[in-house]
């Protein structure tokens, strides 16, 4: 059984409908990419999962309706790094990640937080610098440290390389990909670097206007040069 699935979801803002019948899966220990243009429809497919947006059709955790606010999903289990990070600006590096725990109810989220600062030693420097002083790297780190201090099952990004300079965006690729590798984190991310998000993920959406026109394996999606052409840019 998948951990998430998404059949038949059909949603958008008001009056205009942006999602026209998303199926996808993500199984368990997965890195799923999403693909598409500007306004394709990548971040409306996030915001359907979190319930951030009405939608119809089925949105399952572990085969259970996910409850449809972004709170209760979080509770749930799903972190979600949302486009420009959200991070709290005025709030200290330590203090974003104390709020990331804000459900826990366990003993052990200083060791978390501690966890996270060796992951990411730049935010360890950073601990009691305000998040909105830091640079777009920086803080891009603390926005996926803090969702992870929620302990999720499931981890969404969306555009996590926006606004990065390539050699900071490659070594936060390289951390998602070890977060998978060595912990077995479940990743669904939406990406316009295609290359890069293709190198982690295991396999592929495309989407265009608010429909699925492409999925498999990374590596078919890759090497496949009408896709590449018409859909990934390289």
């Amino acid at each position: 059984m998948s951990l998430l699935e998404l059949s038949g979801v059909t949603g958008g803002y008001g009056p205009v409908t942006v999602l026209r019948g998303i199926d996808l899966t993500v199984d368990e220990g997965e890195v799923v990419v999403v693909l598409g243009a500007n306004g394709a429809g990548k971040t409306t497919t996030l915001r359907a999962i979190t319930g951030e947006i009405a939608t119809r059709g089925q949105v399952l955790l572990d085969g259970r309706p996910l409850a449809r606010s972004p709170e209760k999903a979080a509770r749930a289990g799903v972190g979600h790094v949302p486009q420009g990070r959200g991070t709290f600006g005025d709030l200290t590096t330590l203090e974003n990640l104390q709020l990331g725990a804000i459900n826990r109810r366990d003993g052990e989220v200083q060791r978390d937080i501690d966890r996270w600062f060796e992951v990411f030693p730049r935010l360890s420097e950073r601990r009691d610098q305000a998040a909105g002083s830091m640079s777009g790297g920086e803080q891009q780190m603390l926005a996926i440290a803090r969702a992870m201090m929620l302990r999720p099952r499931l981890l969404l990004l969306d555009e996590p390389s926006l606004g990065l300079a390539p050699l900071i965006t490659r070594d936060l690729f390289a951390r998602l990909g070890e977060l998978n590798r060595e912990e077995g984190l479940t990743i669904l991310v939406v990406e316009q670097n295609a290359n890069l998000a293709l190198d982690i993920g295991h396999r592929g959406y495309v989407l265009e206007t608010g429909e699925i026109v492409a999925s498999g394996p990374s590596s078919q999606l890759r090497d496949d040069d009408a896709i590449r052409k018409a859909y990934l840019g390289f």
